[in-house]
């Protein structure tokens, strides 16, 4: 039988895992009940596996799939990846505008999507190389398939994450992304196993459930699927599955802190939770409400798990910004300007390398070459370096306003604005926010009469997912511009209360 440390694809992660622990409970579903074994997680995705063969899927192809979170996600990964195809995750949220840049940019033959979607897919398809539109009911074997090799640097995934200009942009994942990243923490700290219970409570066409999922079958640990976050049951949910180790990000840590303190606070079964962008100031609340270390952790789609705090160095972490040491797989470096690095203590870039990378940028080589400049992935965010090696993030370089946890690409925001046929120039920028972190502001110049700001909100929001639409909206008669004719933002950037003078989605005012 392959070793963990030599799996180095997802199907060996499978194929393993059903053999060692063919009985135990691999996935519960919150909301359905569902629970699946190892041996039924192999045996399902084979069948869709083989389905989706008797479609004309091979490798290389690349299978779109816009599902919540139900059993049929992780599934059709798994399958896809049996057949050394290639999943591509659309967001739940997205619509027309940013759903048709995601099916006609990957070049998806073939769509996979809960019923509610279906309609919106086949709209889109036209404009897209999409030649079918199912739903999973529909996936139905006819006869077996013969599996085909699959290899470590075979794409997986074609995972689409918002970068600093333009629209998302494709990261081509290969099996040894998953492998790595799930080995480093089934083996290292936190060493998730046997009787470890896991929980995601994220969409599952994001990157953390799916390393979930990879995480449990590499170490055996049942996974419990929350069909989203929902702060208030959040930690009834963990008492109520016996959870030992969750994931979280962004907003989460903040929304739960706000929810009435409770008796059963520590009565739980966790033993750590990792989480990225812990609130400094809310770092030691957090564990003493709850009675358990709170770990730091820094990743990138681009890159999968790079930069954790140990058990060694948790007690000096809290609180300080500190995102810890590179994982067993990475190197680090903190470099200035010139892409050399930096003195100990100095802010500079921060930049990554080691296996399990993606591949690049999918048809963007002038982006890939970029983020890949000199050997190390640039992630365009500072940090700094301590004399014992540990990394402490600084901020962000990237023209991209982070909200509620999600990116948001001003530019996607511009452009879909720019649609509207009242819209001359617009201009997104972030707005710090005490909840959020930061909200979207739109500086809008129009060509002729001036449309109601909530009409334009309105058709922004049938263009974007939710969490892209501007809060705030402010109209000029022009904007600044740089020499080569983009909006300075840094000059809007400069207003004293970048609030003042605009009208408010959230109350429907004019502030």
């Amino acid at each position: 039988m392959t070793s963990l440390a030599q799996a180095d694809t997802l199907v060996e992660l499978v194929t393993r895992a059903a053999r060692l622990w063919p009985e135990r409970t691999a996935w519960v579903f919150d909301v359905t009940g569902e629970r699946f074994t190892f041996a039924d997680v192999d045996t399902r995705s084979t069948a869709f596996a083989a389905a989706l063969h008797g479609l004309g899927v091979r490798p290389g192809d690349r299978v779109a799939v816009m599902l919540r979170n139900q059993p049929e996600f992780p599934l059709l990964w798994l399958a896809l990846a049996k057949l050394g195809a290639v999943l591509v995750p659309v967001n739940t949220s997205y619509r027309e505008f940013d759903g048709a840049h995601v099916l006609r940019h990957s070049g998806a033959r073939f769509a996979v999507a809960a019923g509610e979607f279906v309609e919106l897919l086949r709209k889109i398809a036209p404009d897209t190389a999409l030649e079918r539109v199912l739903t999973a009911d529909e996936l139905q074997a006819t006869k077996p398939y013969e599996p085909a090799p699959v290899v470590a640097e075979q794409p997986v995934n074609l995972q689409y994450t918002s970068g600093t200009t333009g629209a998302p942009k494709g990261c081509v994942l290969p099996h040894r992304y998953w492998t790595t990243l799930a080995i480093g923490l089934a083996a290292d700290f936190p060493a998730v196993g046997e009787e470890d219970v896991l929980l995601t409570a994220q969409p599952f066409h994001y990157i953390d459930p799916q390393w979930n999922v990879a995480l449990g079958l590499a170490g055996g640990a049942t996974l419990v699927v929350l069909d989203r976050f929902h702060p208030s049951t959040f930690w009834a949910k963990v008492r109520e599955h016996g959870v030992t180790w969750f994931y979280c990000l962004g907003l989460m840590p903040t929304l739960l802190l706000r929810q009435p303190p409770h008796e059963d606070d520590r009565n739980h079964r966790v033993r750590a939770v990792c989480a990225s962008a812990i609130p400094r100031e809310l770092h030691a609340e957090l564990e003493e409400r709850w009675g358990v270390p709170w770990y730091e952790a820094f990743g990138m789609t681009e890159t999968g798990g790079d930069i954790r705090v140990s058990e060694a160095d948790h007690e000096a972490a809290v609180g300080t910004g500190c995102i810890g040491r590179p994982t067993r797989d990475r190197e680090v470096m903190i470099a200035g300007d010139d892409g050399k690095p930096l003195p100990r203590g100095e802010t500079g870039e921060l930049l990554i390398r080691g296996i399990g990378l993606m591949h690049g940028y999918h048809e963007d080589p002038e982006a890939t070459t970029r983020a890949f400049a000199g050997g190390w992935f640039h992630t365009g965010d500072l940090a700094r370096m301590d004399a014992e090696g540990r990394v402490y993030f600084v901020g962000r370089t990237k023209d991209m306003i982070r909200r509620s946890g999600e990116n948001v690409s001003a530019d996607e925001v511009e452009r879909a604005l720019l649609l509207h046929p009242a819209v001359r120039l617009a201009a997104v920028i972030a707005v710090p926010d005490e909840l959020r972190g930061e909200e979207v502001k739109a500086y809008i110049v129009c060509e002729g009469a001036r449309p109601e700001p909530e009409a334009l909100a309105e058709f922004c929001a049938d263009k974007l997912a939710y969490f892209k639409v501007p809060r705030f909206w402010a109209f000029a008669e022009d904007l600044p511009l740089t020499p080569s004719e983009r909006v300075a933002k840094g000059e809007l950037r400069k207003t004293p209360n970048p609030r003042a003078g605009a009208w408010d989605r959230s109350t429907g005012e004019w502030l």
